[in-house]
């Protein structure tokens, strides 16, 4: 097969005068789509008249439809563009991210969904200021909501960098710089206008175009291959100029003793992650019974699972077909492989080309602002009604007041998360998602853990355990390679501070949240109120009294 395709100098050349030949058909299809999901948004914002709409979508979605937006938040630029990258470059290894993910629903599913759907209103901090003091909790609860949404939203806006810049033939920093800025405009909108009901209806249309897309790129792949999955094997590793090393474990993740922790480290923040990420838990608060819950997180699990395996045909199918060299020239961290993938198959020099190109490129563009979406939403929700209307306003603040300060606080996030996406647009956004995991999974998941399962549980157990968890796993991800020290795929390049040897720092922050939490919960001299915990142990497990 590999004898066949053309050289990446010939399929690099042909790629460029393609584009640019088709880009005035490239942007449309493009705008074609952003305008469809700002249309969505501009519809559901005129249904969003309360605060109930804003945070929860009124709790009118059924089980299939919050599984499929909730399959949609998930499914973001880290598993389409960063996983297909990371198998692309990595072959097996890179493939982990892809269980990992798929494997963290699990965790969500069996501890997390009910119990959580039963126990709050509209966010993380509902359920811990139940038994314990409100404004301490309500304020540690909005910090980290905040801080894991804001790692989170940096790996969809390098993504969206990469995708943009390549259609467009946007090489300077500049124009990179602006396409982010865009991103975070565009982000506004979404969620100043729509509410929860414009992005969950966003986020459903996002799922159904991606999982069609990502079949359709399935479907050509196999095609080249006579449907021999073999053969793509073979060929891929053939092409990664590692050979049989490209199918077994240890490319990336057993060379040291290091990178052996890495991916021990990584696996740990995958698996516990999901469970505590803000933007999926108030997904469970969107449906009107803790049963549609459950039903949910099923529906999501099969769908996501479904795109997973996906994922092995595109990442495999780019190594194969284009090779890693000349996915690196595009983006060294491979985030560009699934858009070439499509340039490829739709034929590279024909309007076949720009139009897939085009189509799987707006998907993914979709996806993300879909995300990015979720994602400040979450944490403007909990600004607005953990921080402001009950720790500031002490619980006197009106609807509207509330929601008039989630909007604010929309706007202050994007400015921040535009500044941060522009160092960050060249590193590889599925290990940028991994980061965002460890934190979720250090400081919110012990706490929330502790919260609807132990009754000793106590205030200064639970602001040790999340200012603890957070603060260790970021000062981690700060003086880690990630940031500084390898001149290829950190984010300050030219300068070395970096101490912490892993990438990803799971392995030390989600062990220290859960045990700070314990030894503030022993050394606390508060009681625990026990009439409280009993309480919420009957509504988490039965939904006696939920909202």
């Amino acid at each position: 097969m590999s004898a066949a395709h053309p050289s990446p100098a010939v399929l690099d050349l042909a790629a460029a005068s393609s584009t640019a030949e088709h880009r005035p058909l490239i942007i449309t299809l493009f705008a074609v789509f952003v305008a469809a999901t700002l249309g969505i948004t501009v519809w559901a914002g005129r249904q969003t008249r309360s605060a109930s709409d804003f945070y929860a979508g009124g709790r009118q979605f059924t089980a299939f439809q919050n599984g499929l937006a909730v399959s949609g938040d998930y499914m973001s630029a880290a598993s389409f563009l960063g996983i297909a990258g990371a198998i692309a470059l990595f072959g097996y290894d890179g493939f982990l991210y892809s269980i990992g993910f798929l494997v963290a629903w699990l965790v969500a599913l069996l501890l997390v969904a009910e119990p959580l759907r039963n126990s709050g209103r509209y966010t993380m901090g509902d359920v811990l200021a139940y038994r314990m003091r409100q404004r301490p909790v309500r304020t540690a609860a909005g910090v980290s909501t905040i801080v894991v949404s804001i790692f989170y939203l940096l790996a969809q806006m390098a993504g969206a960098g990469v995708l943009v810049a390549l259609l467009l033939g946007i090489t300077s920093d500049a124009g990179k710089i602006l396409i982010v800025a865009l991103v975070g405009v565009l982000m506004i909108v979404y969620v100043t206008i729509g509410g929860m009901k414009g992005t969950t209806w966003v986020q459903m249309v996002k799922a159904v175009l991606l999982i069609a897309g990502a079949l359709l790129m399935t479907f050509l792949v196999l095609l080249k291959f006579d449907f021999n999955v073999s053969d793509l094997l073979g060929t891929a590793a053939a092409k990664s100029g590692h050979g049989a090393a490209f199918l077994e474990p240890g490319l990336k993740y057993g060379a040291t003793g290091t990178s052996k922790l890495d991916f021990l480290s990584l696996g740990i923040a995958l698996v516990l992650g999901t469970a505590g990420l803000p933007h999926i838990l108030i997904r469970f608060y969107t449906v009107p019974t803790a049963k549609a819950a459950r039903k949910s997180v099923n529906w999501a699990i099969g769908i996501i699972g479904a795109f997973y395996l996906m994922t092995i045909a595109l990442g495999f199918g780019a190594a194969a077909l284009i090779g890693p060299a000349e996915i690196k020239a595009k983006n060294p961290a491979g985030n560009a492989a699934a858009p070439q993938l499509a340039e490829y198959l739709g034929g590279v020099g024909s309007t076949g080309g720009a139009v897939l190109l085009a189509v799987i490129s707006a998907v993914a563009f979709a996806t993300i602002l879909a995300v990015v979406a979720g994602l400040t939403l979450a944490s403007s929700s909990s600004f607005a009604h953990d921080i402001y209307a009950n720790v500031i306003r002490k619980g006197k603040a009106t609807e509207k007041e509330e929601m008039r300060a989630a909007r604010w606080a929309t706007v202050l996030i994007s400015a921040v998360a535009i500044v941060l996406g522009v160092f960050a647009r060249d590193l590889n956004v599925a290990g940028l998602v991994a980061l965002a995991f460890a934190v979720a999974a250090s400081a919110n998941l012990p706490t929330i853990l502790y919260s609807l399962f132990w009754k000793r549980f106590t205030t200064r157990g639970a602001l040790w355990s999340i200012y603890g968890g957070l603060a260790t796993s970021v000062i981690l991800v700060l003086f880690s390679p990630v940031v500084s020290g390898n001149e290829k795929t950190s984010m300050f390049k030219g300068v070395d501070f970096a101490w912490f040897p892993l990438e990803n720092p799971g392995l030390i922050s989600i062990p220290l949240g859960f045990l700070l939490g314990w030894i503030g919960s022993l050394l606390s001299k508060e009681e625990p109120d026990k009439g409280k915990y009993a309480e919420l142990e009957v509504k988490s497990l039965t939904g006696v009294g939920a909202h």
